[in-house]
């Protein structure tokens, strides 16, 4: 591009110089005249100019067509365009995409990638509701999603998807699994309890066509699958929860059940912390309290962890809970080790939830 520009300067330079009576002269001469520019010069350095503008065009386009194949069924807004989503629905955002929430409510999914909320210069995690009138942007190689807690009105920047409730359709020239998510293939092994948990409603897609299965499983997400698990029992009262209080959040009927029978337990400070993720210490703790609710089989092997390296980190609380949870093949460990503090992603949060229910509840 540098050396584009220092030939056009080249050649600005030299018109520049020749008069415009300056008609003599030839190849030959050492005069350079604009008869000379006219038939010689600018004649080879066009051809070169040309040429650089070709392969830089070619690029351009082949970068615009990647671009356009990423994203097809997306919609694209070239400047903040109004949207509406209903409850439950999703917008999808990829990288250079913004959302600025209007009205209603709004829970945020970062599937890859980093989220900022550019009007406080923060970054953004999955679980976090929206501020109203905040602008949140998805940085490079980032997909987002954005869930309606309730109905909710905004604006929309660059590549979006929107879902609504519902089965999502088939994508034209391409095979889909029989639930239809992109990200989830047969070879997969978490494949079949993706498949159980969506079929039997406990689960639903990130996007119309994603599950996201490496997304890390919020505390809320997961008592939200086992209230579905239960069948939505009713229940009245308060959450008992100090960050639990607004009954819009999709979490809140969840909480307010977990919390009145004695299956999910609040930190010291008195909160809940919904959108802080679920480790597999605390996921096997609540699935054994869960499975004491229900009047099921609570007797455990002595030696379940045994033959885990890593038994010893297991926090005193949740060591009944996982030797149950081992005894049970609810959960069978990764590599070879318990990982009690890890986090859980939702295809590991669907296969406990498959395992539990084939083997035990």
């Amino acid at each position: 591009m540098k050396k584009l520009i220092a030939a056009w300067l080249v050649l600005l330079i030299l018109v520049c110089m020749a008069t415009a009576s300056a008609s003599t002269g030839s190849i030959d001469n050492p005069l350079i005249t604009r008869s000379y520019l006219n038939g010689a010069f600018s004649d080879e350095m066009r051809v070169d100019i040309e040429g650089s503008l070709d392969d830089t065009l070619d690029t351009a386009v082949r970068r615009l067509d990647d671009i356009y194949r990423n994203h097809i069924g997306y919609s694209f807004a070239p400047g903040y365009t109004f949207i509406s989503v209903m409850e439950a629905g999703t917008l999808t955002l990829s990288a250079g995409g913004s959302f600025i929430l209007l009205t209603g409510s709004a829970m945020l999914t970062v599937a890859n990638g980093t989220v900022i909320n550019v009007s406080d210069g923060s970054e953004a995690f999955s679980g976090q509701p929206l501020a109203q009138f905040q602008r949140y942007f998805c940085t490079e190689n980032t997909t987002a999603i954005i869930t309606a807690v309730s109905s909710l009105t905004g604006q929309v920047d660059g590549y979006y998807l929107q879902d609504t409730v519902g089965s999502p359709p088939d994508i034209p020239g391409q095979v889909t699994p029989q639930h239809m998510f992109t990200d989830v293939a047969e070879s997969d092994w978490f494949y079949n309890a993706v498949d159980f948990v969506f079929r039997n409603g406990l689960f639903a897609g990130t996007t119309v066509y994603t599950f996201s299965p490496g997304t890390a499983m919020t505390r809320g997400m997961f008592v939200t699958v086992l209230h579905r698990l239960d069948g939505l029992p009713e229940t009245s009262g308060a959450a008992g929860f100090a960050d639990v209080g607004n009954p819009a959040m999709y979490y809140y009927d969840a909480v307010l059940w977990a919390n009145a029978n004695g299956i999910v337990t609040g930190y010291a400070d008195g909160t809940f912390q919904p959108g802080r993720s679920v480790s597999r210490e605390e996921m096997a703790a609540i699935m054994h309290r869960y499975a004491s609710y229900k009047n099921l089989n609570m007797q455990s092997q002595e030696d379940a962890l045994v033959t885990f390296p890593d038994r010893g980190e297991v926090s005193t609380y949740a060591v009944a809970a996982l030797r149950w949870a081992v005894s049970w093949a609810v959960i069978r460990g990764s590599g070879g080790r318990l990982l009690p503090r890890n986090t859980a992603t939702r295809a590991e949060v669907a296969q406990i939830i498959y395992n539990f229910c084939e083997n035990i509840g």
